[in-house]
């Protein structure tokens, strides 16, 4: 059983990242001046679907620009992530990572409070507190919406909206699923999750926006979930494998991203070749590695939980034996 250096070596290597469904505008590259010498676009202009309101006058843009070292960033995240997360799954299924093997999970309450030491700080930052649409209905959610509004704590609220809460379609678990409007009195924004630029013009608005000291907002990233839940869910008892493929086909959002920076010839076939081919390698290189790893120590059960770990005792299943705090090796999400 060698789960934690498999898992640390591969997620070392990832950064996460958003999806994509873009509109291009070729006839208009030209004419912008941002075609190079060697025929590739520097830079092209697209849209993104519309944003959907609530109690905001003004949304995020939807004309937004990307240009060629960008294009090659986004893409490389988004296939990055996800060959790591098909990799760790596929660990798991060969009983080489064992427990219980989730692959993102969120606390909204413990968000806020962090975003409340920041305005109590004085600080400009923001927190991102995200959740599901299967968690939506919790009242701990509406407890802390109240708490944020009514002391304007700098808190994102992000539903990331996939449809399906465990094995429960958001239509039969929820009355509303207007997600982005359950805030009431906290102001929210609709935004399609699978298009990698409309999250990143939607995060830089909500980050604005709750870091001028307006107070917080609620986002709905409106995505999909391949797979099941967990991996004990096949993910077809509750859904027609149809409807899987169907989002495959028309919203994924790597292969249509992929597929509006090769038409806006932002970067060509055989780059996109190459940075697979490279990523391939990377993640089956470190899959390799933790493979060969020895099994780690149980003293890494306490290791790098805090990036400045301000008590000397780990917290352990009895209060009266308590774990020391190791120290491996930086965060990886610290500047």
């Amino acid at each position: 059983m060698k789960p934690a250096p498999i898992l640390r070596r591969l997620t070392l290597k990832t950064r996460p990242s958003g999806g994509n469904s873009l509109r291009i505008w070729p006839a208009r590259l030209k004419t912008l001046g941002v075609v190079s010498k060697n025929n590739f676009a520097t830079e092209a202009t697209l849209e993104t679907k519309p944003y959907k309101l609530h109690k905001l006058e003004q949304s995020p843009a939807t004309t937004v620009s990307l240009t060629r070292e960008d294009a090659i960033k986004y893409y490389t995240q988004l296939h990055t992530v996800r060959r790591m997360e098909t990799t760790a799954g596929n660990l798991y299924k060969d009983k080489i990572v064992r427990g219980f093997c989730h692959l993102y999970s969120g606390q909204v309450p413990l968000g806020v409070g962090i975003a409340y030491a920041l305005k109590y700080k004085g600080t400009d930052g923001v927190c991102v507190a995200l959740y599901g649409d299967g968690a939506s209905n919790q009242g701990q959610v509406f407890e802390v919406y109240n708490m944020a509004k009514l002391w304007n704590i700098p808190c994102i609220f992000v539903c990331e909206n996939n449809g399906y809460g465990m094995g429960t379609s958001a239509e039969r678990s929820s009355a509303s699923t207007a997600y982005y409007s359950r805030g009431d009195y906290v102001p929210g924004i609709w935004v399609d999750g699978m298009d990698v630029l409309a999250v990143r013009e939607c995060f830089r608005y909500a980050i604005d926006y709750c870091g001028s000291g307006k107070g917080p907002l609620v986002i709905e990233a409106a995505t999909y979930r391949y797979s099941g839940h967990s991996m004990s869910d096949p993910g077809t008892s509750y859904r027609t494998r149809d409807e899987i493929q169907e989002v495959r086909q028309t919203r994924d959002p790597i292969t249509s991203f992929k597929e509006k920076i090769t038409s806006a010839n932002l970067v060509s076939a055989d780059e996109i070749k190459k940075i697979d081919a490279d990523i391939r390698a990377t993640v089956d290189e470190a899959t390799k590695q933790a493979k060969a790893d020895k099994e780690i120590g149980l003293d890494e059960l306490s290791a790098d939980i805090y990036a400045h770990n301000l008590e000397e005792k780990i917290r352990n299943v009895s209060l009266f034996t308590p774990l020391v705090h190791k120290r491996i090796g930086p965060a990886v999400n610290m500047n």
